[in-house]
């Protein structure tokens, strides 16, 4: 198969010091606004990842996402999300960086090199073939994301990827792979932008799709979700509010008692 690197191939800006504040972050935005319609190319593909996902972790498996730099700190972000947002218990959806969680905020020399320490990584976490991992590298070269997907393949443990360039090794390795293929980013080279951009949305759907397929949401409504600021508290009053007709005084009341907005609802309706 032909692998051409796109997302390191020539901006299709020239010159951009000489450019003005404005001509800057117009260009940005106009290339920004590609992504999504690269990314609706791919939802055959994504459809099929979530499909595997969604069985997995109905068989009592969990999410792991496994990447190097800015394609590592966006899996932690979308894992990190989760248990706020439905009620997930932490280790549902976990999130792995090539250098540990020191590579978070600060690059780790030569970590996303290494072609054994991921697989460690995943042990670590007694990973079994009812799990399912996800691998992300914009480049889809990225050794220590390709050699864990290899060996999950090996264990017999489901694998998909989500990348930004065409039969990448990353791609041929994966089970359930998802090519979102961006193009050149305005700055050469610069990964973390559009091909960024792309990977998060591709993640804001795999964990949205799967959590609402696993009823963790309720009409539209996060009502798993935990009450951990005033902003959230608030919220979850108003979903009682509107779910059970009744005011605010009682919303409050109910929602002190359970903690929970969907235990509130289910609770009020006893009443």
């Amino acid at each position: 198969m032909n692998f051409i690197k796109t997302t390191e191939q020539e901006s299709n800006y020239n010159n951009l010091e000489k450019m003005s504040i404005k001509e800057i972050i117009t260009n940005i935005n106009n290339e920004d606004k590609t992504v999504p319609l690269a990314v609706e190319k791919s939802l055959p593909q994504i459809e099929q990842l979530i499909s595997i996902v969604l069985s997995q972790l109905k068989k009592g498996g969990r999410l792991f996402y496994i990447g190097a730099g800015t394609s590592g700190r966006l899996g932690i972000l979308d894992a990190s999300e989760c248990p706020p947002t439905f009620g997930v218990p932490h280790d549902l959806v976990i999130g792995l960086i090539a250098g540990g969680d020191s590579a978070i905020r600060k690059a780790v020399e030569n970590a996303e090199d290494s072609t054994s320490q991921a697989w460690k990584d995943l042990k670590a976490y007694q990973i079994t073939g009812n799990d399912v991992v996800i691998g992300i590298a914009a480049s889809g070269t990225t050794p220590y994301v390709v050699n864990a997907l290899k060996k999950c393949n090996k264990e017999n443990i489901p694998t998909g990827c989500i990348t930004c360039n065409h039969n990448s090794p990353l791609s041929i390795t994966a089970k359930f792979p998802v090519e979102v293929i961006v193009g050149p980013e305005f700055l050469t080279g610069s990964s973390r932008m559009k091909a960024g951009t792309a990977q998060k949305l591709v993640l804001n759907m795999i964990t949205t799709t799967t959590m609402i397929q696993l009823g963790k949401v309720k009409d539209n409504k996060m009502v798993d979700m935990q009450l951990s600021n005033d902003k959230l508290v608030d919220r979850g009053i108003k979903m009682i509010m509107e779910e059970l007709n009744i005011n605010e005084t009682e919303a409050t009341i109910l929602l002190d008692k359970h903690k929970n907005v969907r235990k509130s609802i289910t609770h009020g309706r006893k009443q």
